[in-house]
């Protein structure tokens, strides 16, 4: 039985189709990310962008950590090197939640790209500014890596507030 889930819950969801199965795994998924966009919403508008962006940064720095930590046990991740970082990476919440992404790999070198961004196209749908996502980002991938292998390290290509390539939201590059 997985922990955290009552018998009777276990139960439940192990009777339903896969299918099924995924997509409430994905919906909940899309509720974390409203459920974070929504805090960053009340925040920034009480206390402005600049405070909202140093409280998600410091909440998705301790996701990161945590992420990779999970994430090695449950996938049964036992190799710390490059390719096994961006299969870690390809399994996060965030990842799970970029619909278009590319994502490539080598052994020494990866590279995550966010091609279209769901959080930055609901903003500015709404009429809001481009969140500087930068030091967001970085932060919490910063910390999921050093967690998954400190010789590992990662650098921002390029992503908001920066000055971007059409059809590139950001670019993670991570190297031994």
């Amino acid at each position: 039985m997985m922990s955290g889930l009552t018998k009777e819950d276990y139960e439940m969801l192990k009777s339903m189709p896969k299918e099924t199965l995924l997509e409430l795994f994905h919906m909940h998924i899309r509720n974390l990310w409203r459920v974070d966009g929504l805090y960053f919403l009340g925040i920034e508008e009480k206390f402005g962008t600049e405070a909202a962006t140093q409280i998600d940064t410091n909440c998705w720095k301790i996701l990161g950590k945590l992420e990779a930590r999970e994430l090695k046990n449950l996938l049964h991740i036992d190799k710390n090197d490059v390719p096994a970082l961006m299969h870690a990476l390809r399994n996060t919440s965030w990842s799970l939640y970029q619909e278009e992404k590319q994502v490539e790999s080598s052994p020494t070198k990866g590279v995550y790209r966010v091609t279209r961004c769901r959080v930055q196209e609901t903003r500015t749908s709404k009429a809001l500014d481009v969140f500087p996502c930068k030091n967001v980002r970085f932060s919490y991938l910063k910390a999921f890596v050093e967690e998954f292998n400190p010789n590992i390290k990662v650098n921002c290509r390029v992503a908001p507030p920066e000055k971007r390539p059409e059809r590139v939201w950001c670019e993670w590059e991570f190297k031994i």
